[in-house]
């Protein structure tokens, strides 16, 4: 089959996405080509593929964006083709013609197709003429920003303006305030420039109540188009997805039916090949109806979100793509694809849920996936020990969870997430474990309003436990180390006293800077009392291993996972993972001050907006950093004047740099 007409392929792409691809091309017995930065040398994509070529530094600018050596990768090891994944150079139809100039295959649509869903505007312009219903808004060439808020006026407040090219939440702008309006352009400008090379805007009526839906499409050389049904995406955090699901809660066979048939529509109007989704915005206002939903945008390529299609209808899409860039026809007629079933997929992310979603880094630690739970799929691109740079997108992993029905399913969500255990970098796991509980989201009754509207509840950390504080002093001590098998009888007694009860204390600093003495004492026979957290445990260790412990707390028994390292330990304890370092690996570096701004994370200064001796207000915005092609504007703390401005526009910061400070209040 398509091993005839691709027998081996080139992945223009890293992380979760090209080890998902490898996966099924090795399946199908499908030579492997992967290509690494400098900061991937040692990723787990390069390790899966048959061979691996370097195409360049770090920097995205520098490797994965570089098209002409990903295709002389291609040529130097005899691949047939070059599948692009997600991101990167998967929509730039440059590469698409240079890629067929070289006489090898594109694992994608057309570079006309590509061109014609590519910028915003004129995508909309066109499905309009295919009969597709369009969200109403300004999508023309003015670019004057007194013309495009007098169009901000005319549609009527709040608007969404968005940039043109790309997608994946970048360039886009909520406003509910004529008098914001002019910020908020130059700053969809600014991303749209940064992330795909074009600052060109246009505007649209923000919908009150939405939900995000989209549609699978896919098409083959032969004119065959087809859908596979929807996937809702509204739960979002800065116009980012966060979870997904399939099909769409409580969604009307009547309006599945008109998204499906608008969708081919869309995708037939640019004789569409492979794999693409069409992106509808519905009006859920007043339930979802089939006359309430306009189209967004199409993305000519395979989605993060494509796993939560694959369980409900059974196939693989990778492999459909490359069948179909293998010029074979669709394997199924629209009546042969069938809804098996309810799936959902949660994005894991090494980032701060209550910092506003900051992109965090860090080295993998301890890294644990749930293992032997029927219905649960893992995508990832990781392994215990790689490191999340600020290079690239820090996401972690997929978790795809399939039942029976919605009800089901969002009960393996919760599961699984409870078993997944990450250490050495913060991570967006227990704001995903409280978002499964949402009500709403439980209900069904999501918008893409809802994380924002609940965020500082979703993203509330809850203080480490007692029991939490116990354990981790527990494993400190060594205490839940396996017994001590050693000839020696001396090695084996683990706090013995000749008179009385072995006393020891640990030291802590826990995720909120506060400092705990705990102290543990020995009764024997793995009994311990804790004194932690203002009060005493009678605590005994039922079962230990280097993953865990299994405990009894005053007659009630849990498991908790603990990850140790040289500078604390981690406690995973439901659902929250809280970390205690030692007091000797606390870094003693001067503590943020409300007169210091300091950087949240590694990134680049966008734009410096004050100089040493302006007065501020508290709330003004002065300095803007990009981190992951994301813009975070960083405010004064207070009312006060600028004493000194130690960055300047362009400077690459690393996480806790100062950036600049206000004058002392006296």
């Amino acid at each position: 089959m398509t091993a005839n007409a691709i027998p081996s392929l080139l992945i223009a792409n890293r992380g979760e996405i090209a080890c998902r691809v490898i996966r099924t091309a090795q399946r199908l017995g499908i030579r492997t080509v992967a290509v690494f930065s400098d900061a991937d040398a040692d990723a787990l994509h390069v390790a899966m593929a048959d061979e691996a070529v370097h195409i360049g530094a770090a920097p995205v600018g520098e490797s994965y964006l570089r098209g002409e050596r990903i295709i002389a990768a291609a040529l130097r090891t005899g691949a047939d083709a070059i599948h692009p994944g997600y991101g990167f150079l998967s929509e730039n139809a440059a590469f698409v013609d240079a890629v067929e100039a070289a006489g090898l295959i594109f694992v994608g649509p057309s570079a006309v197709a590509i061109r014609a869903m590519g910028l915003k505007d004129e995508a909309k312009r066109l499905m309009q003429a295919a009969g597709v219903p369009v969200v109403p808004g300004y999508h023309g060439d003015e670019q004057d920003p007194d013309s495009l808020a007098r169009e901000a006026a005319q549609i009527g407040y709040p608007v969404l303006i968005k940039a043109r090219a790309g997608g994946g939440g970048k360039g886009m702008r909520r406003v509910d305030d004529p008098a914001e309006f002019t910020a908020a352009l130059a700053g969809a400008r600014r991303e749209g420039e940064a992330s795909f090379g074009d600052p060109h805007c246009l505007i649209e009526k923000y919908v009150d109540t939405p939900r995000h839906i989209e549609i699978q499409v896919f098409g083959d050389s032969h004119g065959n188009v087809i859908h596979l049904f929807e996937r809702d995406c509204s739960l979002q955090r800065r116009h980012q997805k966060v979870i997904e699901e399939a099909p769409a809660p409580d969604m009307p066979a009547a309006m599945r039916a008109a998204m499906g048939a608008a969708a081919v529509r869309a995708a037939k109007a640019i004789a569409y090949e492979g794999a693409g989704t069409v992106e509808f915005i519905a009006d859920a206002s007043e339930g979802l109806r089939p006359d309430r939903f306009w189209f967004m945008e199409m993305n000519t390529r395979l989605q993060v979100e494509h796993p939560v299609t694959e369980a409900i209808t059974g196939l693989d899409l990778v492999e459909w793509q490359l069948r179909v860039a293998a010029g074979e026809r669709l394997p199924l007629t629209q009546e042969g694809v069938r809804i098996d079933g309810h799936a959902i997929e949660a994005r894991i992310y090494a980032e701060d849920a209550a910092r506003g979603f900051l992109p965090a880094t860090g080295t993998l630690a301890h890294l644990r996936f749930p293992e032997g739970l029927s219905g649960v799929r893992i995508d990832t691109g990781v392994r215990q020990g790689d490191r999340i740079t600020p290079h690239y997108d820090p996401m972690i992993a997929k978790l795809i969870v399939h039942g029976p029905d919605r009800t089901s399913a969002i009960g393996l969500l919760r599961k699984a997430l409870g078993k997944t255990r990450i250490a050495g970098s913060v991570t967006n796991v227990a704001f995903l474990s409280r978002l499964a509980n949402h009500p709403r989201f439980v209900a069904g009754a999501v918008d893409t309003g809802l994380i924002g509207r609940d965020q500082e509840t979703l993203a509330a950390s809850p203080p480490a436990s007692a029991e939490a504080a116990a354990l981790a002093a527990l494993a400190s001590l060594a205490h839940l180390a396996p017994p001590n098998s050693s000839a020696d009888p001396w090695s084996s007694l683990r706090g013995f006293r000749a008179w009385g009860v072995a006393r020891q204390t640990a030291r802590f600093e826990d995720e909120n800077g506060t400092r705990r003495d705990i102290v543990v004492s020995d009764r024997g026979n793995r009994r311990f009392s804790v004194a932690a957290e203002g009060e005493t445990l009678d605590l005994t260790v039922m079962g230990a291993d280097a993953e865990g412990a299994r405990v009894s707390v005053d007659g009630h028994v849990f498991d908790a996972g603990i990850a140790c390292d040289a500078d604390g330990q981690t406690v995973f304890l439901e659902g929250e993972a809280h970390r205690f370092r030692h007091y000797s690996a606390v870094a003693h570096a001067e503590e943020e001050g409300s007169d210091r701004i300091i950087a949240p994370m590694p990134g680049l200064v966008r734009l410096v907006r004050v100089q040493a001796g302006d007065a501020v207000k508290k709330g003004e915005a002065l300095v803007v950093i990009e981190a992951m092609k994301m813009e975070h504007s960083l405010v004064s703390p207070r009312d006060g004047v600028v004493g000194e401005v130690v960055v300047a526009i362009g400077d690459q910061v690393e996480d806790g740099a100062l950036l600049l400070s206000l004058a002392p209040e006296n």
